[in-house]
């Protein structure tokens, strides 16, 4: 085999790895270099030459001219030397070409070895460099075996790459078959013998938080942000938005035209459950929000223990509660303090303060729904509104003009009508969100 061939071994064996050219050529003269220690020993020192054009390759050993060689792999005494070449002198440094036939069996092996760990450890590298920097993101990619209750996928954009979902990482109500594509987050790469491997999650906040960044554009462009997101993998999770633009309601931007963000989102979990509240830097509005869907009647805080005791009346305490508790273990995990919630019925049984059951301003988040049979509307307007799947105030609240006129049936003033309800029936408040100016029928229906 001459030297052609074997470049062209190591050409094939590189480019399989994405390489150029002068990585390749690099790794053919630590290959060679690998092959001419096995024949010379250990510390021989090697000129290799490439030529990029005809792929030939010249291989020179250098060996310091001494007057008694003590080391024959860097060395050659003065006596040997001028058999040569009479010319040499203590202190020159002798060249003897090497043609590819010298190599031995074992040599060409030890080529071999070196080049593929040299491959290998560059591909770990590149991985270390792609992915130490992509933690949280969502990436794609199809489940290649499971073993053991783990999942080993094969990555979209690096097959190559070592990638598993731990059974921990895994939603329990979801079973994938070999074959299937798969979506997750990465959790984190973590280093081992054989390389870097990368962890992935299904399980994890993360993966909320990465499905929402790819549903919502607002959160990937930054306007709105998660500040905290809280999750029992399986059953509900709660999220707190906010908004850097105080034009764009960050709870209607996480939810999407009739709901069609937040379903693309509570799909790929399979439908395990979602409150979205807007975040507040008070714990006091804070922890209302987080107790959603429930009302609260009173809150009262106490930082120093960083504790919040709500009260809320008896018709709402199981809502607030959850099952099993969750509700109410979430909205304390949300806002990062203890939450004791009491019924109304309860905190009077204690003997506690009563004033604060004394009806207090809502936060403006907490609007109550009803229906649009309930406004002055003609029934035309009416029936295509509902046609459309419109049939709550809260389901036309932030539609503009446009997606009034794209309704089958609505004209031009049918919307400018439609937009003048919603605006005598709402207030914006300073975060930019609407609430409800009117909770009174009479006043709904009277203002067309």
């Amino acid at each position: 085999m001459n030297t052609e061939l074997i470049t062209k071994a190591f050409r094939d064996i590189a480019s399989s790895r994405n390489l150029q050219p002068d990585d390749v050529n690099d790794l053919i003269r630590e290959a060679l270099h690998a092959g001419l220690a096995r024949i010379y020993g250990a510390n021989v020192d090697s000129e290799i030459l490439i030529d990029d054009l005809s792929g030939e390759i010249e291989m020179l050993v250098l060996k310091r001219v001494v007057s008694d060689a003590e080391d024959p792999s860097s060395e050659v005494s003065l006596e040997e030397a001028r058999w040569d070449d009479p010319s040499y002198e203590i202190g020159d440094v002798m060249e003897i070409p090497v043609e590819f036939s010298d190599f031995g069996h074992n040599a060409v092996m030890a080529a071999k070895r070196r080049i593929m760990d040299l491959v290998q450890e560059g591909e770990r590298e590149r991985i270390r460099e792609e992915y130490g920097g992509r933690v949280g993101e969502l990436l794609s990619g199809e489940v290649q075996q499971i073993e053991r209750g783990k999942l080993v996928l094969m990555l979209n954009s690096s097959r190559d790459a070592e990638a598993i979902i731990p059974w921990k990482e895994q939603n329990p109500r979801e079973r994938f078959r070999q074959g299937e594509s798969i979506r997750a987050v990465l959790k984190r790469v973590e280093e081992t013998t054989k390389g870097p491997k990368l962890i992935f999650s299904r399980a994890d906040p993360l993966f909320v938080a990465a499905l929402f960044r790819l549903e919502v554009p607002e959160i990937y462009q930054g306007i709105v942000e998660v500040k905290e997101l809280t999750r029992e993998v399986g059953g509900r999770t709660k999220i707190a938005v906010h908004s850097r633009d105080d034009s764009i309601d960050p709870v209607g931007a996480c939810v999407g035209l009739k709901g069609s963000r937040v379903q693309a989102v509570v799909s790929e979990l399979g439908g395990e459950r979602i409150d979205i509240v807007p975040w507040h830097p008070d714990p006091e509005v804070f922890a209302r929000r987080a107790l959603a869907p429930a009302r609260v009647a009173s809150v009262i805080s106490d930082p120093e223990r960083q504790v919040i005791t709500a009260i809320v009346d008896e018709d709402q305490l199981s809502l607030a509660i959850g099952r099993n508790g969750q509700n109410v273990r979430l909205a304390s995990q949300l806002i990062g303090w203890q939450i004791d919630l009491y019924g109304s019925r309860e905190w009077l049984e204690r003997g506690s303060d009563m004033s604060v059951l004394v009806e207090e301003d809502e936060d403006s988040y907490e609007t109550a729904d009803f229906p649009l049979r309930e406004l002055s509307l003609d029934p035309q307007t009416l029936g295509a509104l509902e046609g459309a799947g419109y049939r709550t105030f809260l389901d036309i609240i932030d539609l503009e003009k446009r997606h009034f006129l794209a309704v089958d049936g609505i004209a031009e003033e049918a919307a400018d009508r439609l937009l003048a309800l919603i605006d005598d029936l709402t207030v914006v408040d300073q975060d930019g969100g609407r609430e409800m100016a009117a909770d009174d029928p009479e006043a709904k229906g009277g203002a067309d």
